[in-house]
């Protein structure tokens, strides 16, 4: 064990998040997600939920601070009339944990699953809320 590691950060998830450069996406995808089929580099969480794995990721891994949307979420299929009270729970994670009250970029599914091909990694969760899946964009560590 390592001091100031979330414990929902695995070895692997802490190798993949330390191998990110600026500008690198990583997927946190629900447990509907096709993650084995679309990733160049699985990570397996799925004993865990996304908004905690966001949490925990969010103590040790910057938002892309240049663009104006870093975070991304797979839209609804239109016609869908699911609630997504999950997306409420990133808004609030990721205020707290930067500051700054978050603008998603909404992805249509297909784009999503595309965009989600060439992200660095994906990591697989057991996430059971429809709609979870979210794309996260590095950024810069300033001051180091």
């Amino acid at each position: 064990m390592l001091i100031g590691i979330p414990k929902q950060i695995s070895p692997e998830l802490l190798k993949v998040l330390m191998e990110m450069g600026h500008g690198d996406e990583i997927v946190l995808s629900d447990g509907n997600f096709p993650a084995a089929s679309h990733a160049r580099q699985l990570v397996r969480c799925d004993g865990q939920g996304t908004a905690e794995l966001l949490d925990a990721i969010l103590h040790l891994f910057p938002l892309d601070q240049y663009v104006s949307q870093p975070v991304a979420l797979m839209d609804k299929v239109v016609g869908d009339s699911v609630e997504t009270p999950i997306w409420k729970r990133y808004q609030e994670i990721i205020a707290e944990r930067t500051g700054q009250e978050p603008s998603f970029e909404m992805v249509e599914r297909f784009a999503f699953y595309e965009r989600a091909k060439s992200a660095y990694a994906i990591v697989a969760t057991g996430e059971g809320a429809q709609y979870a899946n979210l794309i996260l964009k590095k950024g810069v560590i300033t001051g180091q």
